[in-house]
């Protein structure tokens, strides 16, 4: 999907990483993009709420949709960003987030997406980082829900809670075990 404003293309892009409250951040910090949002995606009701999602029984997966400049950060560097917030070994949620929308995913909006998300996935498998396979699903996008207000830039707004939320998932210790110094060259580039 390409979006216009004030003459510039935008693209989207989806992925899911459990808790989506973790997920924005080290999205927002990236050059180039124009909007993290949280919600919802993959389900079979319309017009779900947190409350619908909690039940495990909707089918959707917590999101980030990231709205970005091609022309600054490309997609590749997303899905890198991307796979170093998860666990993608993990078929059950991710950290102490455990149930079906907790999953690790990523939505494609083209079938360019879908190819470098693929390309993107073998090469980590490739890689022998992970002892387990690589589990993270590659789906066609579907509707996208935004979740409730108070979930939005939910790190902004509520500070404290956002870092002792982190701090007890486990997720800051399992990427410096797997990514270490290479996770923070990301942001510097």
């Amino acid at each position: 999907m390409t979006k216009s404003n004030n003459e510039k293309n935008f693209e989207m892009a989806i992925f899911a990483g459990g808790c989506f409250w973790c997920m924005v951040s080290p999205f927002h910090v990236l050059k180039g993009i124009e909007e993290v949002k949280s919600g919802y995606i993959g389900g079979h009701l319309e017009n779900p709420t947190y409350k619908d999602v909690k039940t495990q029984t909707s089918g959707h997966y917590e999101v980030v949709r990231i709205i970005y400049d091609p022309s600054i950060i490309s997609y590749e560097k997303l899905l890198r960003a991307f796979w170093m917030q998860i666990d993608p070994t993990d078929p059950d949620g991710q950290f102490y987030d455990r149930g079906p929308s907790y999953r690790s995913g990523i939505f494609y909006t083209t079938e360019a997406q879908k190819q470098q998300a693929e390309a993107s996935k073998n090469t980590l498998a490739a890689s022998g980082r992970f002892h387990d396979p690589i589990v993270t699903e590659i789906l066609p996008a579907t509707t996208f829900y935004d979740a409730e207000e108070y979930h939005q830039d939910f790190y902004k707004k509520n500070p404290v809670e956002y870092k002792e939320d982190r701090k007890i998932s486990g997720r800051d210790e399992f990427i410096k075990k797997y990514w270490g110094e290479e996770y923070w060259a990301i942001f510097e580039e």
